[in-house]
């Protein structure tokens, strides 16, 4: 601000100053207030007014470039009364009266409270410049502690590092502690830089100023089943007062302590090494076990048998890592052992070597100077099981089967070898008397595995034979079905490689039994005729062994030929080839049958064709040929074959087509004339019914006019009754025709017209039983009316009209009178045709009552 814009006056409260430059001089003085003062022209106010610096009881503050004072603490000031500043120092100040801040000085921190450090706390405190604290020199880069409680004033020369807290050592617990350079503990023990050890005394712990409080060791709790595996790091004496030598191991039990601090100078290989405890039942063995001066016997082992319990030592291991059970055995269980050392076995003295075995039942225990070779039960064996046994000393095999059966010390079971295709054999279920088509086994497959140490056995089907051979003694046995073949240890089967499929292939189908039949075979061969028609013929063989007595020749000769189904195919095939060469196309086409059986049969002296054609060297006997197929190889022959026999048929289709329908015609020709015959007869029949009907119909009417409402209302009701009867039976009748009908045409219209006939008939002898029954009705009508009027009633009736007519003529004289208008006209004959019947049904009346 300019000097001119200054107030003149500068007036100052007593707690207040300001900075004055005077320009003449460049010096800036301080004035101090209370104050009021004229301000010169050429002074110029550059700070201010302000208020005093005022430090509380118990604060302090900082200031920056402070004033240099002498010894009775005045200002000092040069010639021209500029204040002389320390440049770069800075001044702590404590409670007083307010001051103020000189031109230079800055206040680098305000008034602060100064730090009360309180119980089981200090400060570290750190000098930055050499001092003399309390008679104390201090150098620069010295650190010691400010404990409290107490209030600590800062100096200028010393720099607070950090606040530390004492530490609580609960009982049972230790502190971890580490010199930062070389010093006296608490105790008063020299400790060397980066040495370590323990403070176990329970209370606060404050740490020295050079010490480092590197863990809080908590304490390891021992029980009756928990033990610590210790290592020494150095040569030292433990808490227990036991010298401890660098790398020494040793167990802490319970037996001890009950807790353990892990001093500095040890090492915790397992802080919880649990308990071994053994049961009755239970042992182990404990490799390098330490003798009773607690010295390891590296190498050696330890049987141990419960009932009991302990920990394992440094250096001791379990066998096998685990505990074993007792071996129990049963009845039918056994050990194989072997001796690994020389020692006494009860009586026995045991070589390294030595086999034997411990039947049971019994409970064992192996010592630590043998092996279990194996455990293992004994094998029960059925009549049709068994085992191959080997005796390892004499190498001796036997069949073992039937019983039940322990291995010695010197046996074991021995696994009998098989070919591939006898165990693809075994193993395939379909495996009968057909054999195993090995066309549809797959490459991939593999034949489900079998116990090799059992006996094999193989069913023979009924009706085959299966053959062994034993190559130690050189001999062979055939066992006929149904029978069990079981192999002894050098006998193999006789694996038959038959042909199969169509044409005949050798090897495809594998079998361990021969079918001795009857059964067939089929094959397909290619022949060529004289006139050099190829043709592929298809035939089914029908075959057997003859074999009856079932003797050891037979049962030799049927295996003499390895691939019997084979030689059969090819030499009938020969023989069928051999006669179709010497016939034409057509001459093999008409008599083919013949040909081919005389080819393979052969005639005899008679020129018979023989039935069986019989192999001396495997006795298989061919007794029948069935030919399935023949067709042309050739396309265009069994084009132009096909063309021909499609043909013949068409021309004999076509022939029975044609006397069908001339059959068909004729019939429905006589069909239809007794057709027309049957309708004039039904004509003449219906004319006839037609004219009874409509007499009885006259006379019904005459006998209804006589009857009563009454009984006109009952006839009615069982006339209907009558009516609905016969359309019942004329409903069944037509259902019937109708049936009849839909049958076949031609028979159609004849059934109706004897339907319609038996109809009109049946309805006829309806009318007729119906007419009848109506005058037997109207015939008992009138007889129970003339029954209940009277015979003499009636008499006197007929005769009322008569005599009456006669006394009224006789009256008047006249014989005959007849009375008319004059307009309507008389019938004369129907009038006496009245007469006539009145007189008639008089005199029917009166013959009715006699």
């Amino acid at each position: 601000m300019a000097a001119k814009d200054q107030p003149a006056i500068i007036r100052l409260n007593p707690t207040q100053y300001a900075h004055v430059l005077d320009n003449n001089t460049n010096v800036t003085r301080v004035l101090i207030g209370p104050r009021t003062q004229a301000r010169q022209e050429h002074e110029l106010k550059v700070f201010g007014p302000e208020e005093m610096v005022l430090v509380p009881p118990r604060h302090y503050c900082i200031v920056q470039n402070p004033v240099k004072r002498d010894d009775k603490g005045e200002v000092i000031t040069n010639k021209q009364d500029q204040v002389q500043l320390a440049y770069g120092e800075e001044e702590i100040r404590t409670e007083g009266p307010p001051f103020p801040l000189y031109p230079g000085e800055v206040l680098k921190l305000p008034p602060t409270p100064l730090s009360i450090v309180p119980p089981q706390t200090a400060l570290r405190l750190e000098a930055i410049r050499d001092l003399d604290d309390k008679g104390t020199h201090r150098s620069a880069g010295d650190e010691w502690l400010f404990l409290g409680p107490g209030t600590y004033i800062p100096r200028v020369e010393v720099r607070v590092k950090d606040t530390i807290k004492a530490t609580i050592v609960q009982p049972g617990t230790a502190l971890r502690l580490q010199a930062r350079q070389e010093m006296k503990d608490s105790a008063g023990t020299v400790r060397q830089a980066g040495e370590e050890w323990l403070m176990r005394k329970t209370g606060a712990y404050m740490p020295g100023v050079f010490e480092v409080i590197v863990a809080t060791v908590k304490p390891i709790v021992l029980t009756e089943r928990r033990a610590i595996h210790l290592r020494a790091l150095r040569t030292f004496t433990d808490e227990y007062g036991v010298q401890r030598r660098a790398g020494e191991e040793w167990l802490l039990t319970i037996k001890e302590c009950e807790t353990h601090i892990q001093d500095v100078h040890e090492e915790v290989i397992n802080a919880s090494l649990d308990i071994i405890a053994l049961s009755r039942a239970q042992y182990c063995v404990v490799r390098n076990p330490w003798d009773d001066q607690g010295k390891p016997q590296m190498g050696r082992l330890e049987l141990r048998r419960g009932e009991l319990s302990f920990f394992l030592r440094p250096g001791e291991e379990l066998v096998g890592g685990r505990i074993l059970d007792v071996v129990v055995l049963g009845a039918d269980e056994a050990l194989l052992l072997r001796a690994t050392q020389p020692f006494k076995d009860g009586d026995k003295d045991r070589t390294p070597g030595d086999r034997w075995t411990v039947v049971g039942p019994c409970e064992y225990v192996p010592p630590v100077e043998l092996e279990i070779v194996k455990r293992y039960k004994a094998i029960p064996l059925d009549e049709t099981e068994g085992i191959y046994v080997r005796n390892i000393k004499s190498g001796a095999i036997e069949m073992v089967i039937g019983r039940t059966y322990l291995l010695g010390p010197d046996e074991e079971l021995w696994e009998k070898p098989l070919s591939e295709d006898v165990e693809t054999l075994l193993a395939t279920a379909s495996n009968d008397t057909k054999g195993l088509d090995m066309s549809k086994v797959k490459a991939d497959a593999r034949p489900t595995a079998r116990d090799k140490t059992r006996v094999v056995s193989v069913r023979t089907p009924h009706n085959s034979a299966i053959q062994v051979y034993d190559f130690r003694k050189k001999t062979s046995r055939v066992v006929w079905g149904p029978g069990l073949v079981m192999l002894g240890p050098d006998e193999q089967f006789t694996v038959l490689s038959l042909s199969g499929g169509k044409p005949k292939k050798q090897g495809q189908i594998k079998s361990l039994s021969m079918s001795l039949g009857p059964d067939f075979m089929t094959d397909i061969i290619v022949v060529e005729t004289s006139d050099h028609a190829r043709l592929q013929i298809q035939l089914s063989y029908n075959w057997k062994f003859d074999v009856g007595s079932r003797s050891v020749e037979d049962a030799s000769s049927i295996f003499q030929v390895p691939d019997f189904v084979g030689d059969a195919c090819k030499a009938i095939a020969s023989r069928v080839r051999a006669a179709v060469a010497a016939s034409s196309f057509d001459d093999f086409h008409r008599h083919s049958a013949d040909i081919i059986r005389a080819a393979v049969f052969g005639k005899d002296e008679r020129g018979h064709v023989r039935d069986v054609f019989l192999f001396p060297s495997n006795k298989l006997a061919i007794t029948n040929i069935d030919i399935q197929s023949v067709e042309p190889v050739d396309q265009r022959t069994k084009d132009a074959l096909s063309y021909s026999v499609q043909q013949a048929i068409e021309i004999t289709t076509k022939s029975q087509e044609a006397s069908a329908r001339h059959d068909a015609e004729r019939k429905a020709q006589e069909a239809v004339g007794l057709l027309e015959r049957q309708k004039l007869k039904d004509q003449i029949e219906a004319e006839k019914a037609r004219r009874a009907l409509l007499e009885l119909q006259a006379e019904s009417s005459a006998v209804q006019s006589m009857g009563s409402a009454k009984a006109e209302a009952r006839a009615r009701a069982e006339a209907a009754q009558i009516e609905m009867q016969a359309e019942l039976e004329q409903a069944k009748l037509r259902a019937q025709a109708q049936k009849i009908q839909s049958e076949s045409g031609l028979e159609e219209t004849r059934m109706r017209q004897e339907a319609e006939l038996a109809f009109l008939g049946r309805k006829n002898e309806l009318e007729i039983t119906r007419a009848r029954e109506m005058a037997e009705i109207e015939r008992e009508k009138f007889k129970e009316q003339v029954a209940a009027i009277g015979q003499d009633a009636i008499i006197k009736i007929a005769q009322a009209g008569p005599e009456m007519q006669a006394k009224l003529l006789g009256g008047l004289g006249l014989q005959s009178v007849l009375i008319t208008d004059g307009k309507s006209p008389l019938n004369l004959f129907n009038t006496a045709r009245g007469m006539l019947g009145q007189a008639g049904a008089a005199g029917a009346l009166a013959s009715g009552t006699d």
